[in-house]
């Protein structure tokens, strides 16, 4: 009887060692429609978070590939691009930057990571710098607490970035009410407006102060899903179970989308829990309304 429980034991291991290397190796593509009066022309963008330098192929050729294969409009970041390490390479987030930024108009909001960059020079010393300006000559400039319209589509893109007091672990901080409108402003209600903002603890923030669709990141899918239920395990945070720990979520009639992200760092593996990229389409109301999630 010890023996098949041993052997049982040897199996089930085997098994989550098995899948664990392959959904840390492995992207999927999900797709969201959304319909809107406000919006005049088809929108579709790419939504990309947390890559944390991971590299799918040599130069990221899957992932771009993949990229391409979807025809965005353009590409939206939802932070952490790059892992926040003294002394860490930045070239795999650059480089899949300056082949994007080649080709597509892109949107880019910052994560805890990148802000930290610039929080802590006495610890990543010129980083913060040479990121902003390898950037700045790819031709992106970060949505920090800033926004930028596209007139011809009725969209709005505004992109937040939030105090590290936000990310405090264990405990969601309290938010007061007016704290995004004193970093954003106010929305344009005939508009339609979305936000990048890495931290999807602050949802229902969000879209109190107007985002109608919140793209984040943040989670990575809670590192480990469990099956049949769907859930993610543990947060960045250090807080389980999160509430917010990936796919479509729906405050006030509002939108937040969180991405599972692409990459890991800290707890380097992904279980029951692919990466993800996500394909947003935006269309006018008179367009049939499709979800895919």
């Amino acid at each position: 009887m010890i023996d098949v429980m041993i052997a049982i034991t040897c199996v089930l291991f085997i098994a989550c060692l098995w899948f664990m290397l392959y959904d840390s190796n492995r992207f999927v593509v999900r797709t969201h429609e959304i319909t809107d009066e406000r919006v005049r022309k088809p929108l579709r963008a790419v939504v990309l978070a947390d890559l944390h330098n991971k590299r799918y192929g040599r130069n990221n050729e899957k992932l771009l590939e993949a990229i391409d294969n979807c025809h965005p409009d353009c590409i939206f970041i939802a932070g952490d691009m790059l892992t926040a390490k003294p002394g860490e390479s930045m070239d795999v987030a650059l480089g899949v930057l300056k082949t994007l930024a080649g080709k597509y108009p892109v949107y880019y909001g910052n994560g805890n990571h990148e802000h930290r960059l610039k929080l802590y020079p006495q610890k990543y010393g010129d980083m913060a710098v040479r990121y902003e300006e390898a950037l700045r000559k790819l031709g992106i400039e970060p949505l920090i607490n800033s926004h930028v319209s596209l007139p011809e589509h009725g969209v709005v893109i505004y992109g937040a970035q939030i105090d590290k007091f936000y990310y405090k672990r264990l405990k969601v901080q309290h938010m007061e009410p007016d704290y995004l409108t004193s970093l954003l402003g106010n929305p344009e209600p005939d508009k339609y407006t979305v936000l990048l903002a890495h931290n999807p603890d602050y949802a229902p923030q969000y879209a109190e102060w107007g985002a109608d669709l919140t793209l984040s990141g943040h989670v990575h899918g809670g590192v480990v899903r469990v099956p049949f239920w769907g859930r993610g395990v543990v947060s960045p945070n250090i807080r389980f179970f999160p509430r917010y720990d990936g796919g479509i979520f729906r405050e006030k009639e509002r939108l937040i989308l969180v991405s599972r992200g692409l990459g890991m760092h800290t707890i380097p593996f992904r279980l029951f829990n692919p990466a993800e990229l996500w394909v947003v389409d935006l269309k006018p109301q008179s367009a049939k309304s499709i979800s895919n999630v």
